[in-house]
């Protein structure tokens, strides 16, 4: 079973995806924010990061450089997810190293199932 760490601070809309994800049969890792993320991105084993780029504290992007700074975490998979449909941001998130891009506001539960697997089939 593949397990999804799912970085959402809002609390309905990360309920909402972890129910998504869940009904596939992912396990799904909640945070609320960006230094939660860190912390179990470094203490738990996880496949793939669904990653939202505004959060509180540490945002998404610093999130992910840190992610792909840390040798043991880099080669992991990251999906960024954001309202913020700005091709500086897209190219931003990519140019760090995330694998997908959603706009949170375009999210369906086929999208959100499609992304992850096809990014998790790029690294099995």
């Amino acid at each position: 079973m593949k397990k999804v760490l799912l970085v959402e601070d809002e609390k309905e809309i990360r309920e909402l995806y972890a129910g998504y994800l869940r009904d596939m049969g992912y396990t799904v890792i909640p945070a609320e924010d960006g230094t939660v993320a860190l912390q179990k991105a470094l203490a738990e084993e996880w496949d793939i990061m669904l990653l939202d780029i505004m959060l509180p504290g540490q945002d998404g992007i610093q999130v992910l450089k840190m992610i792909k700074a840390n040798e043991r975490l880099r080669d992991k998979p990251v999906i960024a997810l954001t309202n913020l449909n700005i091709e500086s941001v897209i190219n931003e998130v990519f140019n760090l190293g995330a694998d997908g891009f959603l706009v949170k506001s375009e999210i369906t539960p086929d999208k959100i199932i499609n992304e992850v697997e096809t990014v998790l089939q790029k690294y099995s």
